[in-house]
C-alpha cells in the first residue's frame, strides 16, 4: 500500500493541487487526508461527480492549472456527458486527472449494485478514449505512473488513474465536523417506518438508511416486501417513489433519502412538486455528511431543506431534530396532503455491527411488484 501523504505530495509536486469530487470508501483514506491539510477552496465535496468535473474545468479556466476529480467508479454516469461535450479535445481540450474507486472489480467480491459498474469501469473509459493506468501500490511504479499521466495531462488530455481496494494505508480523518444532535438515524427510521400504513410503500435510498431499513424489519419479524431499497443509483430514490405514487394515487408512498444523495440530484424535488402528488412524503434523514463512505462532510447541515422544498411547490414541510418533535409530527405528516417534505435532523454514525440485506436486489423488486398489484 502507499500513504495518502506520499500520494498528494507527489501530484503537488506535479501542479496538482485543486480537487474536487464525491467520496469512495475506497478513497476514504485520501479523502481523509485531503481533507485534513486542503482548505476548502481547494478541496470541494461536489454534489455529484459531473458537477466535480465542472468545477475542475472551472479552475482550469481561471488558472491553467490542471483540477483532480475522485469519485467511485458508479459516478461515471455522472461524468460522461461533462466529459464528451465539455473537456474533451474535440469540444474545449481541458486537462482533468479522475481518480476512481473501482468497486465490483471482477473476480472481487463486492455488493450486487457494484458488479455490472466494475465489469464496465474501464471499458466506459475506453469508449470515450481516456487513457488510464491502475494504480500502483508500490511508491517506485506510481512515480512512473503519475510521470506518465503528467505528460497526457500537459498535452491537455483527460487521464485516469482506476484505484483498487486497500491501494492507500489507513488514515483516520481528524477535522471532523460534529453536530450536537441526539437522535441517531437508525432511531428516526424505525419511528417513520412504524408509523406508516400497511399498504403504504417506502423507497429508501443507497447506503446505511436501506440498510437499517432492512434490518428494522428483520427485527420485528416484518416482511420485506413493502420497501424498495435502493442499493445503488444514489440520488434517485425520490424519483422511483414518484413513479410510484403517479401510477399508485391511492396508496401512501414514502421516500426515506439522505442528506447527500437529496443533494447530489435535488433538481428531483422541482419535479415531485411539479406533479402535486397528494400521496407522497419525502423523508430526508440529515447528518451533514456522508456517512456510508467515510464521514465526509455534505452542506446538508448547512442549508435549510425544508425552505428549498417549499419554494419548488412541496405542499407541508417540516423539520425536526429530537425523537420528542418526530413523535409529536409523525401522526400529522402521515395524514398531510402531499408532497410532504419531513427533514429529521440525526447524528452521525452507526452500528458497528449493522447487516447488509440478504436479499438479492431481483427478490426485492419481485417482492414489491407482487405487493403492489393488491
Amino acid at each position: 500500500m502507499i500513504s495518502a501523504e506520499y500520494f498528494i505530495n507527489e501530484l503537488g509536486s506535479r501542479g496538482i493541487e485543486f480537487f474536487a469530487g464525491v467520496p469512495d470508501s475506497l478513497l476514504k483514506n485520501m479523502c481523509a487526508y485531503i481533507a485534513d491539510h486542503l482548505d476548502e477552496r481547494h478541496n470541494v465535496i461536489a454534489a455529484n461527480e459531473g458537477g466535480a468535473v465542472g468545477l475542475a474545468a472551472g479552475y482550469h479556466l481561471a488558472t491553467g492549472k490542471v483540477g483532480c476529480v475522485y469519485m467511485q467508479n458508479s459516478g461515471e454516469g455522472n461524468i460522461i456527458n461533462p466529459l464528451a461535450s465539455l473537456t474533451d479535445k474535440e469540444v474545449y481540450n481541458i486537462p482533468v486527472l479522475l481518480l476512481i474507486g473501482w468497486r465490483g472489480r471482477p473476480g472481487v467480491h463486492d455488493e450486487p449494485q457494484h458488479v455490472k459498474q466494475g465489469k464496465v469501469t474501464t471499458g466506459l473509459l475506453n469508449a470515450m478514449g481516456i487513457n488510464y493506468d491502475i494504480l500502483s501500490k508500490e511508491p517506485e511504479t506510481v512515480v512512473k505512473q503519475l510521470d506518465k499521466a503528467q505528460k497526457a495531462l500537459a498535452a491537455n488530455e483527460v487521464y485516469a488513474l482506476v484505484i483498487e481496494k486497500d491501494t492507500f494505508e489507513p488514515y483516520v480523518l481528524q477535522t471532523v465536523e460534529k453536530n450536537d444532535l441526539a437522535l441517531s438515524r437508525e432511531q428516526a427510521i424505525q419511528m417513520v417506518a412504524a408509523s406508516t400504513g400497511k399498504e403504504d410503500v417506502i423507497v429508501s435510498t443507497t447506503g446505511m438508511i436501506s440498510r437499517e431499513l432492512f434490518e428494522y424489519r428483520a427485527q420485528q419479524n416484518q416482511s420485506h416486501q413493502r420497501d424498495f431499497l435502493t442499493v445503488g443509483s444514489m440520488g434517485h430514490a425520490s424519483q422511483i417513489a414518484l413513479g410510484i405514487a403517479m401510477e399508485q394515487p391511492e396508496r401512501r408512498v414514502w421516500c426515506f433519502d439522505g442528506d447527500g444523495a437529496s443533494i447530489m440530484h435535488m433538481g428531483g424535488m422541482a419535479i415531485v412538486a411539479s406533479k402535486h402528488p397528494k400521496n407522497y412524503v419525502h423523508v430526508v434523514y440529515n447528518n451533514g455528511a456522508h456517512d456510508s463512505v467515510g464521514g465526509q462532510p455534505t452542506v446538508g447541515l448547512h442549508i435549510d431543506l425544508p425552505a428549498i422544498a417549499q419554494a419548488v411547490g412541496y405542499k407541508h414541510c417540516i423539520s425536526v431534530q429530537s425523537e420528542m418533535e418526530l413523535k409529536e409530527a409523525l401522526p400529522a405528516v402521515s395524514q398531510m396532503e402531499g408532497p410532504v417534505l419531513l427533514e429529521i435532523k440525526v447524528k452521525k454514525g452507526n452500528r458497528k455491527d449493522l447487516g447488509r440485506p440478504t436479499t438479492t436486489p431481483i427478490e426485492n423488486k419481485e417482492a414489491l411488484m407482487e405487493f403492489l398489484k393488491r
